[in-house]
């Protein structure tokens, strides 16, 4: 019984299609307000000579921008696999997150000097008109934001465009503050003080959509999963001898895949050990696409190692001739 690979878990298409549906409603809903709002708050920018106003205006126009990319990137995740694609075009979503936390960098590097610049000579900021338009951004956002907090924020896509909105809502809220305190007590050099607490914000949720999008660009495992500790458990399940090879990565964020070569030993049930192990990874490790390369313990010859790129070993009778990452032995102890 040699070379058994087997792929494992079906999602229902029915069940994702809704899910994905749902999640554009709730994004477009969002899309509509703040663009709408966006427009307003440029002609009262303009009216009141107010280039505070015009920045946030111009703040929201990336918010709109965010949601668009999230719109698109959704649509192209949701096309079947094809031609050359053989995931589908699932990671346009990870590319959308990407880009979001690069503008949101961007952006906090722009703000940032900015607020220094206005920490160093502040302007005259004007009062009323620009905290009424602020508190109503602060309105307009949380409603954005919370129709964006109902669709599926473990994409990283969605989570992406909520970042943005969530810190045009605290940049909202900051720029409300500052016009108070500038309104009755006349200190200028607040609104930039202010600015500066929502680039702290920015940097951070940009650096994690960056740092993130990154690990499923590199194949790295999924967060909270060990691939070592993940090795060992797999190979002290009965008749499991070694297991190596073992490759942990993401498709997209929240569609975690696994594959690897496991020897049994001699006499020992393949196919028995390979839905052993994929019932494994689904309930301990929420890992349902795992393709498992099940072969007994020595049971190849020599001349068939070399021919198909093996290699003979003392210790464990079969394996691949440059493995890749650590190789997992049971100890007497496991059987």
């Amino acid at each position: 019984m040699t070379g058994h690979a087997h792929t494992h878990g079906e999602h229902s298409g029915h069940s994702h299609a809704v899910a994905a549906d749902a999640d554009r409603r709730w994004l477009r809903a969002a899309l509509i307000l703040i663009t709408a709002f966006m427009a307003i708050e440029v002609v009262i920018g303009f009216i009141a000579r107010s280039l505070a106003l015009i920045s946030d205006a111009a703040h929201m126009l990336t918010d709109a921008a965010s949601i668009v990319l999230a719109l698109i990137a959704m649509r192209l995740a949701a096309r079947p696999a094809r031609g050359g694609y053989t995931y589908g075009l699932k990671r346009a979503e990870i590319l959308s997150a990407q880009a979001n936390g690069v503008t949101l960098l961007v952006l906090s590097v722009w703000l940032a000097y900015e607020a220094i610049h206005r920490l160093l000579e502040p302007p005259k900021v004007t009062g009323g008109l620009v905290l009424v338009t602020a508190l109503a951004g602060v309105a307009v956002n949380l409603v954005a934001t919370w129709f964006i907090s109902k669709a599926n924020r473990s994409s990283l896509n969605v989570e992406g465009a909520y970042q943005h909105l969530l810190t045009d809502l605290f940049g909202f809220i900051a720029t409300a503050v500052s016009g108070a305190v500038v309104l009755f007590t006349g200190f200028a050099r607040a609104d930039a003080i202010a600015s500066l607490l929502v680039v702290a914000l920015m940097l951070k949720a940009g650096f994690g959509l960056v740092r993130d999008s990154g690990r499923i660009f590199m194949e790295a495992a999924p967060a909270g999963v060990d691939p070592d500790a993940l090795g060992d458990r797999l190979v002290a399940a009965d008749q499991v001898v070694e297991v190596h090879d073992l490759h942990v990565w993401e498709i997209t964020s929240g569609d975690p895949a696994l594959s690897a070569h496991v020897l049994v030993e001699p006499g020992g049930d393949c196919h028995k050990v390979r839905r052993t192990l994929q019932e494994l990874l689904a309930a301990e490790y929420g890992i349902t696409h795992a393709t498992l390369q099940v072969d007994h313990l020595g049971e190849r010859d020599g001349a068939d190692l070399l021919r198909i790129g093996h290699r003979r070993d003392d210790s464990s009778g079969a394996h691949c001739a440059d493995t890749h990452g650590p190789v997992h032995r049971a100890g007497p102890h496991d059987h």
